[in-house]
């Protein structure tokens, strides 16, 4: 089955996904994060290859406290951007939240060793909680 190109079938261009973008992110910073998920639940099928709807997304959901779903859009922006560093984070604060500690120990050790001091911080934060 062939995958479609829902901005190509639409004719939409890249100034109307940022406008997207925009509105959802705009929910985002409100709070308004069911809506924020709308947003970017429909940029990700608009544009499956954008690491930030993914990643974004996939916070929203770990906000929400969703951790399986966070999971799944969180991998699939790693697939894209295997070494982001914030949606690593995410995905040690979910992999927590879903109960898979030995696997979130592990990641959150691999970034206690990141040049980002906040990411470091957080990676060493999490593991003295969890440990």
């Amino acid at each position: 089955m062939a995958k479609i190109d829902w901005q190509e079938l639409l004719g939409w261009s890249d100034d109307q996904l940022d406008e997207l973008r925009f509105s959802g992110f705009s929910f985002l910073r409100q709070g308004h994060y069911d809506k924020a998920i709308t947003f970017f639940k429909a940029l990700c099928i608009l544009a499956p290859k954008s690491t930030y709807d993914l990643q974004t997304l996939g916070a929203l959901y770990l906000q929400t406290g969703t951790a399986p779903i966070a999971l799944t859009f969180l991998e699939r922006a790693l697939t894209l951007e295997p070494t982001h560093e914030p949606t690593l984070l995410n995905k040690v604060k979910a992999l927590f939240m879903n109960n898979q500690t030995k696997e979130a120990l592990a990641l959150a050790h691999q970034l206690e060793n990141s040049a980002d001091l906040t990411i470091k911080n957080d990676a060493l934060a999490l593991i003295s909680t969890h440990t």
